[in-house]
């Protein structure tokens, strides 16, 4: 089982910090932060560069953390929140399939994460080694924590179409 949650952890991990290094420094293909910045305005989230920065610092963070499995249920809350407001602000409209620009991949990587928070880092972590363990309890309160974290950026956008709107009419 542990070696299971190795490789799940890794996986997931390594992946959302390869995506918070594309933001944060232009890796893979990536548009550092000036780049993400402007992505994140058209967004309406604003200021762009500090959403991007944050976003950027949680997927590379949170990612390297649930790879390692340190602090697991706080890592798998920052990976469900940064995995929620992607979602919904760049996917949700699109649908299921990634094929289509859907939510399917924010989906999995933020259902992965959240059973890790559930199931534990298992024996081969950074936790385990540490002497940490974690409740249903812990994780429950962790990830509540993670969707009130996605929920501040997600209603405080600002979409530019509602924005030109808003300003042609007055």
């Amino acid at each position: 089982m542990s070696m299971g949650l190795l490789i799940i952890r890794l996986a997931v991990g390594l992946t959302l910090a390869v995506h918070g290094s594309q933001k944060l420094f232009g890796w893979f293909g990536g548009h550092g932060i000036a780049g993400t910045g402007q992505f994140m305005e058209q967004l309406g989230f604003r200021p762009g560069r500090l959403h991007a920065t944050l976003a950027g610092l949680a997927e590379f963070g949170g990612g390297l953390f649930l790879a390692v499995g340190l602090f697991t249920p706080a890592a798998a809350a920052v990976a469900v929140s940064v995995m929620l407001v992607a979602g919904l602000s760049v996917h949700w409209q699109n649908g299921f399939f990634v094929t289509k620009g859907g939510f399917e991949y924010t989906f999995i990587l933020a259902s992965a994460a959240a059973g890790l928070a559930f199931t534990g880092p298992g024996a081969l972590s950074a936790d385990e080694a540490l002497g940490n363990s974690w409740s249903t309890a812990s994780a429950v309160v962790a990830l509540a924590v993670g969707i009130a974290a996605a929920a501040f950026p997600l209603l405080s956008r600002r979409p530019i179409v509602a924005e030109n709107a808003s300003r042609q009419s007055a």
